[in-house]
């Protein structure tokens, strides 16, 4: 196409005339003019050439410039990137096991927009989205207190916790733990170590009995310690500076670090306050009571922001539950026609 429209370019001459055989020329005169699909269009008549080519969009990861149709749109925050870049994004991401993070590669992003599983489905191989998927579901079993994978070698059955005996560190400074039946090989273990039943020792205990080079970081541990357990999901954290107020990166659970407290709803932490963890925030006492303004600060502006809009939405609703009213009618009026045709 590019190679006729050019020949045809080219034909023209200074003046206008074309310098082509006089069947070529009395076929061109009797056009009014001719198109070159997303390229150019030429004009006899005004002797003019419009271009017409479609915009390029840069992509923020590789920095080329592509057209429109080679751009990949994500689905939650719109962004857009080329295809190419999104599947070496998405391959490398599940390869190194982040599929805990399969977000918007931009980041400056406001939205930080998730990919669903439609959209990797449709971006990486087979083989990659198999491994994403089994990788997912050992996430939400890691990350679900109800439920655990059997240690046994082999069995890989996910096992039921007893809800109501599980630790879901809610006020213990240590994990709770119970016998768990595996239904597929009848193993007993442990919910908190996963070793074999070994009531009524503890779990430091049994794991301090081993061999030496299988000693690792023990379930209970003293205030001063630098690595410790979340009391959630068990994974190691280390503490090398910074305050007591810790969030676990796997599971998300906000913890104090010397007893292991649950902090989730403490919005002002008061946890700090009295206790055996009285002024052990590491922050002074300026920044928490500037903390604990910007917290009610944020519920009192919804309060007032509630408070205004109430006269407007009581004012609005009588319209809206007529519309509403009004569409449920004339769908029932569409029913009973169709069925009465």
């Amino acid at each position: 196409m590019m190679s006729e429209c050019d020949a045809d370019l080219d034909c023209v001459s200074g003046g206008g005339r074309p310098n082509v055989d006089p069947v070529t020329r009395d076929c061109i005169l009797d056009m009014t003019s001719f198109t070159c699909p997303e390229m150019a269009t030429f004009s006899v008549s005004k002797n003019t050439v419009d271009l017409a080519i479609d915009p390029l969009i840069l992509c923020k990861l590789c920095l080329s410039e592509l057209p429109l149709v080679d751009m990949y749109e994500l689905v939650d925050c719109k962004c857009l990137f080329c295809e190419m870049c999104m599947k070496q994004y998405l391959s490398v991401m599940i390869t190194e096991g982040l599929v805990g993070d399969l977000t918007c590669p931009d980041a400056q992003c406001k939205k930080q927009g998730k990919l669903n599983i439609e959209e990797i489905e449709h971006l990486v191989d087979r083989q990659t989205f198999q491994r994403f998927q089994r990788l997912h579901f050992q996430r939400e079993v890691d990350l679900d207190p109800n439920r655990t994978f059997c240690p046994e070698i082999g069995c890989e059955t996910v096992c039921h916790v007893c809800s109501s005996q599980s630790h879901a560190g809610g006020g213990a400074a240590a994990p709770t733990s119970i016998p768990v039946q595996c239904p597929t090989c009848g193993l007993q273990f442990c919910s908190v170590c996963k070793t074999k039943w070994h009531a009524p020792k503890s779990c430091d205990e049994v794991v301090a009995s081993g061999p030496i080079e299988e000693f690792g970081i023990p379930f209970h541990n003293s205030d001063d310690a630098k690595i410790k357990r979340c009391p959630v999901c068990h994974v190691p954290i280390e503490r090398n500076d910074g305050c007591a107020q810790m969030m676990c990166k796997r599971c998300k659970h906000v913890f104090c670090w010397y007893c292991l407290q649950s902090l989730d709803d403490d919005f002002l932490l008061r946890h700090y306050d009295k206790g055996p963890c009285k002024n052990k925030l590491g922050h002074s006492r300026a920044s928490v009571i500037w903390h604990r303004t910007q917290v009610v600060g944020i519920f009192a502006g919804f309060g007032v922001l509630l408070l205004v809009a109430s006269p407007f939405l009581l004012l609005a609703a009588p319209c809206i539950l007529c519309c509403k009213c009004k569409i449920c009618r004339c769908c029932d009026e569409e029913e009973g026609d169709g069925f009465s045709n």
